[in-house]
């Protein structure tokens, strides 16, 4: 029954032949090119007609490698896999020959299973006079969605159902804006990605205590992101209270996290689930940060750090660091102090 309901409403792939595929990503072909692919799966659930890829590539500790007999009974029509595996691969195959399967397989994926192309302006949307659209007929603007006067949209932009795009926004090219985003006083960079019920542009958690009262800081910057930027479902990033909030190019930043006002994230970094970044904090360069890192405000990361999840940071990070715990500091710190608690409690123990 799961595979009868997965065949009727599971993704479907636009079907292309293995000679197409090698002619588009530059791949060496040995085998039928007129072979059939409709679909993409795991090298062990694979069926004929799918695409599989078999890799021994490691990337990071994170990628296991398959046993070869994987590869060696997979009943997959066309299998993408490396030079050295050609002997295992099982007779009749169609196979598909890189250095790199892990990587060719990212953009086969986005090959046979794009979405397909969205354009016009839906009639129960609602765009006010005086938007700007670079290329109207190239964009997409979904039911319900709002974009209020003096926004600005390039080329290809999408705006799904029920977002808000307010009027002190400029969205990049083909970036796609996903149901129930509200963005406000940003720029968006091209091939961005927003997702669902993300907010960008809201003020930010400014306050100062006078006269024992709290009093709420007026914000008048922006949050300006580079291109290439995914941001998770709802996720905020906050407006900066007289500076811009800046997240750079290629960085990538996962489900429920926030961004404070003022903050500048460097470019290609990685913020896991429930990363918390407080005001005015600069983080570098292809900086990694685990699930549920929480950032002082002012502090400095330095580029190509790594911070554990559930670390709490408290001081500036030099380059090339990799810190966790809580307070954070470097890993073989903390190592070393939960090797001294963990060798108290068996004295006591004793």
């Amino acid at each position: 029954m799961n595979n009868l309901l997965r065949k009727i409403f599971g993704p479907r792939g636009t079907k292309t032949t293995a000679g197409e595929l090698a002619k588009k990503f530059g791949l060496e072909l040995q085998g039928n090119p007129d072979e059939i692919v409709r679909g993409v799966a795991p090298i062990a659930d694979a069926k004929p007609g799918d695409l599989a890829f078999y890799s021994t590539e490691r990337n990071s500790n994170a990628f296991k490698i398959l046993p070869i007999t994987v590869l060696q009974k997979t009943r997959a029509t066309v299998i993408l896999l490396q030079r050295e595996q050609i002997k295992d691969a099982p007779k009749g195959a169609t196979l598909l020959i890189t250095e790199s399967p892990r990587g060719n397989i990212v953009k086969i994926l986005g090959e046979i299973y794009r979405e397909k192309p969205r354009f016009g302006v839906s009639y129960f949307s609602v765009v006010e006079r005086g938007v700007f659209f670079r290329k109207k007929r190239t964009n997409y603007i979904g039911q319900y969605a709002t974009v209020e006067r003096g926004a600005v949209l390039e080329e290809g932009v999408k705006i799904y159902p029920g977002a808000f795009i307010g009027r002190n926004v400029v969205i990049g090219a083909n970036t796609i804006v996903q149901t129930g985003a509200h963005i406000e006083n940003a720029t968006i960079g091209s091939d961005c990605v927003i997702n669902a019920n993300a907010v960008i542009g809201k003020d930010g958690f400014g306050y100062t205590r006078q006269d024992g009262k709290n009093v709420f800081i007026p914000h008048t910057g922006r949050v300006v992101l580079g291109n290439r930027v995914s941001v998770g479902s709802s996720t905020c990033i906050d407006r900066g209270a007289m500076t811009d909030t800046i997240v750079g190019d290629g960085t990538k930043i996962d489900n429920l996290c926030q961004i404070a006002h003022g903050v500048v994230i460097g470019n290609e970094c990685f913020l896991a689930s429930g990363v918390g970044i407080a005001g005015g904090a600069v983080i570098g360069d292809r900086v990694l940060l685990g699930g549920h890192v929480g950032i002082a405000n002012g502090i400095h990361i330095g580029d190509d750090v790594e911070i554990g999840a559930n670390s709490g940071v408290f001081r500036s990070i030099p380059n090339g660091e990799k810190w966790m715990g809580m307070p954070a500091g470097p890993g073989i710190e903390f190592f070393r102090h939960y090797a001294w608690v963990k060798k108290q409690i068996e004295k006591d123990k004793k």
